[in-house]
């Protein structure tokens, strides 16, 4: 399984919205997600570190959910800078996605020693809107599944 994600969607974000808690590049404090292409699918690698803890050894829920929700918005732009011909590396900003709906199943606690995947598979529900259902692993365990709805960000979004 690939461990590193060497062109993600968010290595291309415009400065002016590369600043997301989850995904942003520019966010010091952040946690920097960074999703790209497996196949037909999407993927973004996370190692929690020991502030993401709910309990010693045990991942923050809140955690997850963040996870689901920026590679969700992520591999929605992936889709749609794809379908219209480009992919990260080629250095032409891509669409920026901002969430309209998240849900999240926890299945079983999250184990914070190892490395988190989560795996997405998309939907085009219309031109400007994406489902992404993602599943999250710990090593082979599947620990969490959700789906985003993610939507081009409006206009009234820019500064």
């Amino acid at each position: 399984m690939k461990d590193k994600i060497i062109h993600a969607i968010q290595d291309e974000y415009e400065e002016d919205f590369a600043h997301c808690y989850g995904c942003g590049r520019l966010n010091e404090k952040g946690l920097h997600f960074r999703t790209g292409w497996l196949g037909d699918q999407t993927v973004t690698i996370f190692k929690p570190q020991e502030e993401h803890s709910a309990i010693p050894g045990f991942v923050y829920g809140g955690i997850i959910a963040s996870f689901i929700d920026c590679h969700g918005t992520g591999s929605a732009a992936l889709a749609l800078h794809r379908e219209k011909g480009y992919e990260p590396g080629d250095k032409v900003a891509p669409p920026r996605f901002v969430t309209a709906r998240l849900h999240v199943d926890y299945l079983k606690p999250t184990p914070q020693d190892s490395p988190l995947r989560a795996i997405g598979r998309l939907e085009k529900l219309h031109p400007k809107r994406w489902k992404v259902h993602t599943e999250v692993f710990a090593g082979e365990s599947l620990c969490a599944k959700g789906y985003v709805e993610a939507v081009v960000m409006p206009d009234t979004f820019k500064i």
